[in-house]
């Protein structure tokens, strides 16, 4: 693909750090003098910060989206044996720590309209051997939490929701990461709250979870030197809390304006044909980590390259579905068994979204994606 001057990249958080960078700066070189760089006062503080955001009695700071989800994996007790229920259309991450931890994980396929998971379909998929359901808010959106939940109840399963691309998203008036019996989120750059590193939490407000997933993470210790359990190390560290502290009380503000622009993109391109739009479920209000539409009729690699042209960036979240990737190869799925997510796979585009884009940059996605349509 071509570069093109004065592109439109598809995330960018260049202005964001121009606008906190004095209060970051000041907290980090605080951190620096302090000489504590491995937990302290600030990992509490951001700890307590972050479960108050989300109406929860605990968090947990760790090294990363991925160890919040096979911390919370392990805290359950889920390993060999048994059968995690999830979905195929994610980052590998949500179903590498099912197979880490020693149990299998199960697809089923998505809602061609949000694109997570089916829930008639996770039913249909429960076995004696289910012992939990990970559902992904993929794009920022949530998953039907209440009947999620309701399935729960009936077949004694716990929910681990992956938040790592909804962090501050609703479903009927909750954030996402409070509903389920524990929620996992990324603090990746690219994210809606992102650090400048990697990072992750866990929310729940079960006591116990929450004291083990702090034993697993801090190598199956309770008390310094004497181990329970193998476990890991998995620290989110006190430069990154500082920083992410100081980004917090900025998310609510930063989701709006994300919210502003794909009320803007679903405005001007709802008439534009060959590509369909991404609609939000009424039961949620979305957070837009992406906004992510479906370009038909196999022109999506055409598509991309006129936007690139263009000089406008587009990503695809993701090529290829979990069920078929070699890594499982081994639980025997086929091509066409999962059709939507092996359809949606083939047709996403991922548009420039990120709070400060401005007007005058979504003017121009607007205008190339329009004028590939009149090709």
């Amino acid at each position: 693909m071509t570069q093109h001057l004065n592109s439109i990249p598809a995330f960018d958080n260049r202005h964001q750090y121009a606008v906190i960078e004095p209060e970051v700066s000041a907290v980090v070189l605080d951190i620096l003098a302090s000489g504590r760089y491995i937990g302290g006062p600030i990992l509490a503080e951001f700890e307590q910060a972050f479960a108050t955001y989300h109406h929860v009695s605990t968090a947990i700071g760790c090294n990363s989206g991925t160890d919040a989800l096979f911390l919370a994996l392990r805290g359950l007790g889920i390993g060999a044996g048994d059968e995690v229920i999830t979905t195929p259309f994610t980052f590998i991450a949500t179903s590498e720590v099912v197979s880490a931890v020693g149990a299998t994980p199960v697809f089923v396929d998505i809602d061609p309209i949000t694109y997570n998971l089916d829930i008639n379909q996770v039913a249909a998929a429960i076995t004696p051997q289910t012992k939990a359901i990970i559902p992904v808010h993929l794009f920022g959106q949530a998953v039907d939490m209440d009947a999620l939940m309701q399935l729960a109840t009936t077949h004694n399963l716990s929910i681990i929701e992956d938040c790592a691309q909804a962090t501050g998203a609703t479903w009927g008036g909750k954030k996402v990461g409070s509903i389920g019996h524990v929620g996992c989120f990324s603090f990746y750059p690219t994210k809606n709250l992102g650090a400048f590193g990697d990072g992750g939490a866990i929310t729940t407000n079960d006591p116990e979870l929450a004291a083990k997933i702090r034993m697993i993470k801090e190598h199956g210790q309770r008390n310094r030197y004497y181990y329970e359990e193998v476990g890991i190390n998995s620290r989110l560290d006190a430069i990154q809390a500082a920083i992410l502290k100081v980004k917090l009380p900025y998310l609510d503000k930063w989701n709006q304006q994300r919210r502003a622009i794909a009320q803007r993109y679903q405005e001007y391109l709802h008439a534009v044909p060959g590509i369909i739009l991404p609609q939000q479920h009424p039961g949620g209000e979305s957070v837009w980590n992406q906004y992510t539409i479906r370009v038909i009729d196999g022109q999506r690699d055409n598509f991309r390259q006129k936007l690139q042209d263009q000089g406008v960036n587009t990503m695809v979240y993701y090529p290829m579905p979990l069920h078929l990737q070699p890594v499982y190869q081994h639980l025997g799925y086929q091509p066409g068994q999962l059709p939507v997510s092996e359809q949606i796979c083939h047709e996403v585009v991922s548009l420039p979204m990120f709070p400060e884009l401005s007007m005058e940059q979504q003017d121009r996605v607007i205008s190339a994606i329009k004028g590939f349509s009149r090709e």
